[in-house]
């Protein structure tokens, strides 16, 4: 006797499109396991060649096999639903030198949160229709590489910087995925947009974007502000902060597609904190754990411990031009 092939529902994916949008992402894009085979060998090549560059410092994470084949994420997956918001919110980075800069993605509440919060809603969804259904769903939260599957899905194209820039918002968008074993009809992967463009490696001010497409975290000051938790940040990384003190916007900010295409969020949730557009680095430099939880409740830089915190600020400080 053969393996017993669940017969499952076809769920149209125009209403599936219609459900994500009614549950609240901006994008939605539909990618195929085995119609990406292709693609992911060649998605995969990039990854090892920039895993033995040493590209990805201590994030050892990205060194998971199940990265690099989403049938170890979730066996029987046959499909993606791929989703994207829009977190863009217009207030500039303040050049005061006295004040820090944070990462717009950083500016609200905790994109995670947001996010789950509506892919298991349109996860339920889904399973309404048959028992047999299953679905598992990420945001930064797995083995996935939510970038390599938002191409393929449609939804826009991984730019020089390491993003993926959409046409309706540029590269403002939080990514996240559900995998469920429902074969369903792709969409086109999106093709790439940057042309012969650098403005984003020119800008980096530590040479980060070490070619294109390609970025050294080692180099990078968004890695080396979150993620680091050495007790001081590198003199190379230190000396060329710019003020940035949680995260970098540099190479967004400079980018003409989002210059062109960036509009407002109509999120409420990823509206900015009073203290995140222009902390004041004094402030900062001597955040104490009370102050931590007041100024960051429920929000992704609690990512950055208060020592980090003031580690980023007095080198911040130190930085700014006399």
């Amino acid at each position: 006797m053969g393996e017993h092939k669940l017969e499952l529902p076809n769920i149209d994916p125009d209403v599936i499109r219609q459900q994500a949008r009614q549950v609240g992402f901006h994008h939605v894009g539909i990618a195929q396991v085995d119609h990406s085979q292709t693609a992911a060998i060649a998605a995969n090549t990039a990854l090892q060649s920039w895993l033995h560059q040493g590209y990805q410092a201590d994030m050892a994470w990205m060194n998971n096999p199940k990265r690099q084949d989403i049938q170890q994420v979730m066996p029987g997956a046959r499909s993606l639903i791929c989703v994207a918001l829009n977190y863009y919110t217009p207030q500039p980075h303040s050049d005061d030198p006295q004040s820090g800069k944070i990462s717009r993605y950083g500016w609200g509440r905790d994109y995670h949160r947001v996010m789950q919060k509506k892919l298991k809603t349109l996860s339920e969804w889904l399973r309404s229709h048959h028992p047999d259904i299953q679905t598992r769903f990420y945001v930064d939260t797995g083995p996935v590489s939510d970038k390599f599957w938002a191409q393929q899905a449609g939804i826009g194209w991984l730019a020089k910087n390491g993003n993926v820039i959409t046409r309706d918002y540029g590269s403002w968008v939080f990514l996240g995925e559900i995998l469920t074993n429902l074969e369903l009809p792709a969409d086109p992967p999106h093709t790439e947009h940057c042309g012969t463009c650098t403005r984003c490696l020119d800008a980096c001010p530590t040479g980060a974007i070490a070619a294109p497409f390609v970025v050294d975290a080692n180099r990078c000051i968004a890695y080396h502000t979150i993620e680091n938790r050495d007790p001081t940040l590198p003199p190379e990384i230190a000396q060329n902060l710019h003020g940035w003190v949680a995260g970098c916007d540099i190479c967004q900010d400079v980018c003409p597609w989002n210059q062109r295409f960036a509009q407002p969020t109509d999120m409420e949730d990823f509206q900015p904190y009073p203290d995140n557009v222009a902390p004041n680095l004094a402030e900062l430099a001597n955040l104490s754990e009370a102050d931590w939880n007041r100024r960051f409740p429920a929000s992704a830089l609690r990512r950055i411990k208060p020592a980090m915190w003031r580690r980023n600020a007095r080198a911040a400080q130190q930085s700014q031009p006399s």
